[in-house]
């Protein structure tokens, strides 16, 4: 079985490129010329896949996830769904076989919202910004570890929203996530633009100010191409609200921040759907891969960047700032 250190021993950095404050350095490697699943945006557009409440009353930290296709369907970390009861974020990736229906974990992006908008979701083609998302991932280990299920803290995500809210002069009547994105769509999309995918690149990682916030990489560079915006806009959401005092950070070199995500601990599960999920976690440092196939699918590792505290106290660094 193909290991992380193996996987990013493999990689070939690139020199970066840099946008308003965003540096992306690109990572290429061997892959596929076309993967061997379907994205979940794809499978929705083509009606071969579905997402829905788990029953008519709902369930804040559980979808139903049909697959009605004859491919499997790769649902990937920190996506939204909007829709249904409330707005949701996927919790890990999970990689779904054809024709089989399940259970999938996440968190709701939308507090003030418990009602029906719609009876199936919808792909929002976006990803929960990467401060939370980190945030996220750390949660997600200790309860896989310790009580083994796959759940955030709810009312941290919640939180998490309202500081970035906050921090970006955002008022949403329900709360929602979506609201944030859509209030800086404008200045995402130059972000967007600044940052292309390159052929061969397989994975990036991103810097705010020069310091590593995390790391993404995927088995296909088809695949990450199809994923690139949104991570670009999910990480580019940090850095708008970022504080004066983050921006001048030590920055952290690149090879130091690989060497961290090689050298992490690793707790090993099986996977909800196809193969092993692998989360790792160290002092300053959270994420998590699935492998499926003999092949890291997809590797998010994030800096913990204020020393592993939890994510309620990096959400008081946002309060700690002026609205924007």
């Amino acid at each position: 079985m193909q290991t992380i250190t193996d996987t990013l021993e493999r990689l070939q950095p690139g020199p970066g490129t840099t946008f308003e404050g965003m540096t992306v350095f690109p990572l290429f490697g061997d892959s596929p010329d076309e993967p061997d699943y379907l994205t979940l945006d794809e499978a929705l557009a083509g009606k071969q896949a579905r997402v829905v409440e788990v029953s008519d009353a709902g369930e804040v930290p559980n979808l139903l996830f049909e697959n009605r296709g004859d491919k499997k369907v790769l649902l990937v970390d920190g996506d939204e769904l909007v829709g249904a009861k409330q707005n949701r974020i996927i919790n890990l990736t999970i990689l779904v076989p054809a024709h089989t229906r399940i259970e999938i974990p996440v968190s709701c992006v939308e507090a003030g919202r418990w009602s029906y908008r719609s009876g199936e979701f919808a792909s929002a083609e976006r990803a929960m910004f990467s401060r939370a998302r980190a945030a996220k991932a750390e949660q997600v280990t200790v309860r896989m570890r310790s009580t083994g299920t796959y759940d955030a803290d709810q009312y941290d995500v919640w939180d998490n929203i309202a500081a970035c809210s906050a921090a970006l002069d955002v008022d949403s009547p329900t709360g929602a996530m979506a609201d944030i994105y859509e209030h800086h769509e404008q200045r995402l999309e130059r972000y967007r633009e600044a940052f292309r995918a390159q052929d061969g690149q397989v994975g990036a990682l991103f810097a705010i100010h020069g310091k590593i916030q995390g790391l993404e990489i995927f088995d296909s560079s088809t695949t990450f191409r199809h994923y690139l915006e949104r991570l670009v806009s999910s990480y580019a959401l940090g850095s708008l609200a970022e504080r004066e005092d983050e921006k001048q950070a030590t920055p952290v070199p690149v090879a130091q921040f690989m060497e961290g995500v090689k050298g992490a601990q690793v707790a090993r599960f099986a996977a909800l759907g196809e193969g092993e999920d692998l989360r790792l976690s160290a002092e300053a440092l959270a994420g998590g891969a699935l492998i499926a196939g003999e092949r890291v699918v997809h590797l998010a590792a994030f800096n913990l960047d204020d020393g592993g505290e939890s994510g309620a106290l990096r959400a008081r660094h946002y309060r700690s700032r002026p609205a924007h």
